[in-house]
C-alpha cells in the first residue's frame, strides 16, 4: 500500500545518506564543478573503504601560480587521514592528493 511504499523509499535515501559527508570548501579557487565531482565521487569511494569513515573536507586554494589541494578523511575513534597536494594545476594537485590519501587507506 502507499505506507509501505513510503517506508521504502525512506529506507533507501537513509541508506545512500549513511556514507561519508563531503564538505568541499573553496578559497581563492576558480574548481570546476566536474573537478569538484570528481573529488567527492573519489573521496567517497576511498570512505567506503575505512570502517565508519563519517565526514571528509576538500579544501581548495590558489596563491599565487601554485594550486593546492589538501582532502581530510575522518572515522570516529581514529586519527583523520590527511593528504595534501600543490601543483599549477588543480587537476594536477587533486590527483596526487588522491594517491597520497589512497596510500595511507591501503595502510
Amino acid at each position: 500500500s502507499q505506507a509501505r511504499t513510503n517506508h521504502r523509499a525512506r529506507a533507501v535515501r537513509a541508506r545512500e545518506d549513511a556514507g561519508v559527508h563531503i564538505v568541499f570548501h573553496g578559497h581563492h579557487a576558480d574548481v570546476s564543478s566536474a573537478l569538484q565531482q570528481r573529488a567527492e565521487q573519489r573521496v567517497r569511494k576511498l570512505g567506503g573503504r575505512i570502517r565508519r569513515a563519517t565526514d571528509a573536507y576538500i579544501r581548495a586554494a590558489g596563491d599565487g601560480r601554485f594550486r593546492r589541494i589538501e582532502i581530510e578523511l575522518r572515522a570516529p575513534r581514529a586519527r583523520p587521514l590527511v593528504a595534501v597536494a600543490e601543483s599549477d594545476s588543480y587537476e594536477a594537485a587533486l590527483g596526487d592528493a588522491l594517491s597520497r590519501l589512497e596510500a595511507q587507506v591501503e595502510q
